[in-house]
């Protein structure tokens, strides 16, 4: 999402060259868990201070984005971006940008850590982002 390529693909967006982010929908229920404690959790499971890379994962597809369809949830991502950066040492690089269209990864991508829980991705990335979200969030993740 975010780029040139009006038909991406997994493999093409790996490629670097279509200018897409990989990046996942966020369905909530406000009445549920605030849209405040949402990105709190987007700032504290990844590293939004460096650019174009999460981890091991280089490349403008890896950058940190949010993308906004309303005025107002831009100036909330832009809030979440303020009150979060005095927890980083380095300034939070977080790309905020108007959704031009969401592009839905093919079905393989789809519930990916639920069908795939023993890959060594979910064990080496995502287990320790669930470890820490039930840490510090366990409250909201139980609702």
């Amino acid at each position: 999402t975010g780029g040139h390529d009006p038909q991406p693909d997994y493999y093409s967006v790996c490629g670097g060259t279509t200018g897409h982010a990989e990046v996942v929908a966020v369905t909530f229920d406000e009445a549920v868990i605030p849209a405040e404690v949402i990105l709190d959790m987007f700032f504290a499971l990844h590293d939004p201070t460096t650019l174009n890379r999460q981890g091991y994962d280089v490349g403008t597809q890896y950058r940190s984005s949010m993308f906004y369809e309303t005025t107002e949830e831009k100036i909330l991502f832009e809030e979440a971006i303020d009150r979060n950066q005095a927890l980083w040492s380095h300034p939070i690089v977080t790309e905020v940008s108007r959704l031009p269209r969401f592009h839905v990864a093919e079905d393989f991508h789809q519930d990916y850590y639920a069908k795939y829980p023993e890959q060594g991705y979910c064990q080496v990335i995502i287990n320790p982002k669930l470890a820490k979200a039930r840490k510090y969030y366990s409250a909201w993740l139980n609702a």
